[in-house]
């Protein structure tokens, strides 16, 4: 790779609809740690790297990084 890539972040999570046994997990325990109030928790992954040619991103995900029938993902491309 060489000196110039970009930053990239991808935030990937549950599509809406799709059971996220992690994140209920976690709602359930959070009112015996004295939080109540809190739902709708939705545990994802966030997967950070250098890109060459940030434009690949968007296919590195529907191959390898993301279940696309699953799993939304978003990509951001930062600044340096």
């Amino acid at each position: 790779m060489g000196d110039g890539g970009k930053k990239v972040r991808v935030l990937i999570r549950p599509r809406e609809g799709i059971l996220d046994a992690q994140g209920k997990a976690v709602e359930r325990a959070l009112p015996a740690l004295g939080f109540d109030g809190v739902e709708q928790v939705r545990v994802g992954r966030l997967v950070e790297l250098v890109a060459d040619d940030p434009d690949r991103i968007d296919d590195l995900c529907q191959k390898l990084l993301a279940n696309p029938l699953i799993e939304d993902y978003e990509i951001e491309i930062l600044d340096d």
